[in-house]
């Protein structure tokens, strides 16, 4: 099944109650076999449901939806992400493994994970999986290890799900049942969009400081390619820390002791934090951030991961913000595209008049 709907609407619900109604349960025990000369051979418990996704971060968050669902079930779960294997396990014994392609190709092919009797395959934020300049070999490995003699049913999940993307995802999953959105529909309406009119490089960082003295915020999330925090409570969050570190992080920012993430795009997708009100575009997502090939010319804004960052706020009909710094001709063409590809109006903020800009922020919040 490919399943598409917007950003905070349910999607992880849906594929973690079929995960946890496909597993069967009676099997849920390691199985003695018969003596040998060192005692009795222990089968492995045969995971029956596996899900991957881009980050260690939204690993953690499906699996803590797993245990939530299957709090009255005897459901045993265990992590295929970088880190949080017991040191030298030689298996692992789960009805549900979820996890990152890297480490779950790596622990199949070590035969730590048994997937002889996987029934269901989930992916998650699965454009982003089987982007071919992303995870998208790593995650065909993992299926490609999976059993031929027995059906395995494949579930793709996105909020968006580009042209090149939806042609290979239907020969990943031929044949699939498909839900899918229209292209004006991509954006929560529950999200106001702004765009703050800066006068350069520096302005933003200014602007940036007074909106957080004009506005009541509960938590927000800061994307942009660096910063460094000055006198606010804040955390930094990126692919290059530690993963014991960002999971503290992270789940700080959960429990509220931390009032504003900054981050790459490393959680612009899935993250789900109920309080977080506004996400601040700060640097705008762009497509040569995505392959790595850093070339400038090419300066297109990601929009596909736009859509999924300002989904990090107005989640489940909560109202939420979103707002884009603009500061060089630049950026305005490149938010003027974000604005037509979305079909949704991006209202612009002026900036040089604080006052004003309190006035009309709180106005259109309303």
């Amino acid at each position: 099944m490919i399943g598409q709907s917007q950003s905070g609407t349910g999607k992880t619900a849906a594929f973690v109650l079929t995960m946890l109604s496909r597993v069967d349960f009676s099997i849920n025990k390691p199985q003695v076999h018969s003596n040998t000369s060192d005692g009795p051979s222990v089968r492995l418990i045969p995971v029956q449901a596996l899900c991957l996704a881009p980050s260690r971060e939204l690993a953690r968050q499906i699996m803590s939806v797993v245990v939530a669902m299957g709090k009255f079930t005897p459901v045993q779960t265990e992590y295929a992400i970088k880190d949080n294997l017991p040191r030298g396990a030689s298996n692992v014994t789960a009805h549900i493994i979820v996890g990152t392609p890297g480490t779950m190709t790596d622990l199949i092919r070590r035969k730590v994970i048994d997937v002889s009797e996987v029934k269901v395959f989930v992916l998650d934020e699965a454009d982003n999986m089987l982007d071919k300049d992303g995870l998208g070999e790593q995650t065909l490995r993992v299926k490609n290890m999976l059993p031929k003699n027995r059906p395995v049913q494949i579930i793709l999940f996105s909020a968006t799900f580009p042209d090149h993307v939806r042609t290979f995802a239907s020969k990943f999953a031929p044949n699939a049942n498909k839900i899918e959105l229209k292209r004006n529909e991509l954006s929560v309406d529950n999200i106001r969009q702004f765009y703050m009119d800066c006068r350069d490089e520096e302005h933003k960082y200014e602007v940036l400081v007074s909106l957080y003295k004009l506005l009541t915020i509960g938590q927000s999330i800061i994307f942009c390619q660096r910063m460094t925090a000055e006198g606010h409570k804040v955390a930094s969050l990126h692919g290059a820390k530690d993963a014991s570190e960002r999971d503290q992080i992270i789940d700080n920012f959960r429990e509220g002791k931390e009032k504003v993430l900054i981050t790459t795009n490393v959680i612009a997708r899935g993250i789900d934090i109920l309080q977080v009100n506004m996400v601040v575009n700060y640097d705008l997502p762009l497509m040569n951030e995505r392959d790595h090939h850093g070339n400038k010319e090419d300066a297109r804004p990601d929009i596909e991961t736009y859509i999924h960052r300002i989904g990090r706020t107005g989640r489940f009909g909560r109202k939420g913000i979103s707002i884009n710094f603009v500061h060089d001709k630049a950026t305005w063409q490149q938010m003027e595209q974000i604005e037509r590809a979305t079909g949704k109006q991006i209202i612009r903020i002026e900036t040089n008049d604080l006052d004003a800009m309190e006035e009309q922020m709180k106005k259109a919040l309303k």
